[in-house]
């Protein structure tokens, strides 16, 4: 609540033509947070915004992984109407064994695409790297589950790829199961290989898993985006 009100604040002191907010899926879906919905609502109509409150899920924009984000979009005045929120890409949504098969084989690992080609599902929702869970981890124990049925080690986060030397043997338990680095995560995540995430190991983590993925922000601010030049546009045409 406290990170809503100060954002709130910030758009009493500003006052931008547009405004997305992103926070958990809960915070649109449940009757719990109603009045945590009803004081920024209240808020914003004080000032002449109207907004839309929606949950999109990074998956349905070719990020592989399931992750729900929960998101408010308001505009000064009747701007809303125009607004509509992106529709889900077109096509299957890639599986991480097709995501990450190149990169697990940088070091000359034999299995790498045997173990793609096993991992040929879309990832649980990647939510560790938070201060209060403490190093980096891929998630909660539900999560962790589900990496190890695709022969991940959920636990800990690794610091480069397999080497040629590595067996994978999940059977065996965490020894045997091949571990993700930061950077592959952020792949998960949807950021692109070039991107380059600064500072150590847990650091580097926590700013990757706690994003929202690029091509679902993009999705949303292309957008607002459109809304804007319309808008734009029609005030050219008015001061002919």
């Amino acid at each position: 609540m406290s990170v809503l009100k100060a954002a709130v604040d910030l758009v009493y002191g500003v006052q931008p033509r547009a405004i997305l907010l992103e926070n958990v899926p809960d915070l649109v879906e449940k009757d719990e947070y109603e009045p945590v919905r009803a004081y920024v609502g209240e808020e914003l109509g004080h000032l002449g915004y109207r907004f839309s409150w929606h949950v999109l899920n990074a998956k349905d924009f070719g990020v592989p992984q399931s992750r729900k984000v929960g998101l408010l979009v308001a505009f000064k005045g009747g701007l809303i109407d125009r607004f509509e929120w992106p529709k889900p890409y077109e096509g299957p949504c890639p599986a991480v064994g097709e995501t990450l098969l190149e990169s697990m084989g940088e070091r000359g690992w034999p299995d790498a695409a045997t173990w793609a080609a096993q991992a040929d599902v879309i990832a649980p929702t990647i939510v560790g790297g938070s201060w209060e869970r403490g190093g980096a981890d891929l998630g909660p124990t539900g999560a962790k589950r589900k990496w190890a049925q695709i022969g991940v080690d959920g636990v800990t986060v690794a610091d480069r790829v397999p080497g040629s030397d590595f067996v994978w043997n999940p059977s065996i338990g965490r020894s045997g199961r091949v571990r993700l680095t930061v950077d592959q995560v952020a792949l998960l995540q949807g950021f692109p290989a070039e991107w380059k995430i600064a500072g150590l190991k847990t650091a580097r983590y926590r700013q990757v898993g706690n994003a929202t993925p690029p091509p679902l922000a993009r999705a949303v601010g292309e957008a607002i985006a459109q809304v804007l030049r319309c808008d734009g546009e029609d005030l050219g045409s008015k001061g002919e």
